[in-house]
């Protein structure tokens, strides 16, 4: 159900290119960071979203969702799922078309908050994994 093939495809092809990933830095230990190289390579532009805003692979950091001033289609979640809540909610009132869980990010009153907002949402997946998969 939080990873629903359909969904995945729909975000990893369709929905557009632009993904914001809240919580990468600069940490090259820190899976957001390998994570973003992957989304790249695969031609999505990664906007980092973090606290210190960063640059980090060539693109300028941000320091929240609703300071960056262009749109994001898909909001890609690395922190503690005890924040990932509020993340989603803004992800929505961005205007994000959708919000994907990283693994092990998993809040299940926030993943229906983002559908019936009319969101695609995946939870507790990595598009690193799912890319491949697709080609």
């Amino acid at each position: 159900m939080y990873g629903d093939p359909a969904s995945i495809r729909r975000i990893l092809t369709g929905l557009g290119d632009t993904w914001a990933v809240v919580g990468l830095s600069a940490n090259q230990q820190r899976a957001a960071y390998g994570v973003a190289e992957l989304l790249q390579r695969y031609g999505k532009r990664i906007v980092p979203v973090h606290p210190r805003a960063e640059t980090v692979h060539g693109e300028r950091g941000y320091p929240s969702l609703g300071a960056i001033p262009f749109p994001v289609d898909v909001v890609d979640v690395f922190v503690n799922s005890a924040l990932a809540g509020p993340v989603a909610d803004e992800a929505v009132a961005i205007g994000a078309k959708a919000v994907w869980f990283q693994l092990g990010v998993v809040d299940e009153e926030a993943y229906h908050r983002v559908r019936d907002a009319g969101l695609e949402m995946v939870m507790d997946r990595c598009p690193a994994i799912e890319l491949p998969r697709l080609r």
